[in-house]
């Protein structure tokens, strides 16, 4: 067994989606951190989908994290995996927009005007969204930050 070298770190990040923030606050085991949007987010393909387009600051919250290791104002990074992320992409927008379709296009079928068939797709699109609420301790296990101090 190798231990990983600088080189195996800095390829494996690559393949995260990482932001540098501050430790806001730490809460059980569960560091909360202020993230800003970098100059890098202006060239990211993703940086629409992931809502960091322009955002200047958001609180990230880290679970599991070894939070008496830090302390408010602990300059850290956090990162998330491309597979995580785009998971999360998916659930909020392709799943969003696949009901809203879906449910108008067989309101429209059974006959309701534009409008009834419009009013229903966006009801089931907010009932949608109601059940990923209820859902999301759930796909927050899968979806997992890391933390590791700069």
């Amino acid at each position: 067994m190798r231990l990983a070298t600088r080189h195996d770190r800095e390829m494996k990040a690559e393949r995260n989606i990482v932001h540098d923030g501050a430790v806001e606050r730490i809460a059980g085991d569960t560091v909360y951190v202020r993230i800003a949007a970098s100059e890098a987010c202006g060239s990211c393909r993703a940086r629409q989908a992931c809502g960091a387009e322009g955002a200047r600051e958001r609180i990230v919250a880290v679970r599991g994290a070894a939070a008496g290791g830090y302390a408010p104002g602990d300059a850290v990074r956090v990162g998330v995996t491309h597979r995580a992320g785009g998971r999360a992409v998916l659930l909020a927008y392709g799943g969003s927009l696949g009901v809203l379709l879906v449910v108008l296009a067989a309101l429209h079928g059974a006959g309701c005007g534009d409008g009834a068939a419009a009013m229903g797709a966006l009801a089931a699109v907010a009932l949608y969204f109601g059940v990923l609420r209820l859902l999301r301790r759930r796909i927050e296990q899968t979806i997992h930050f890391t933390i590791t101090r700069r």
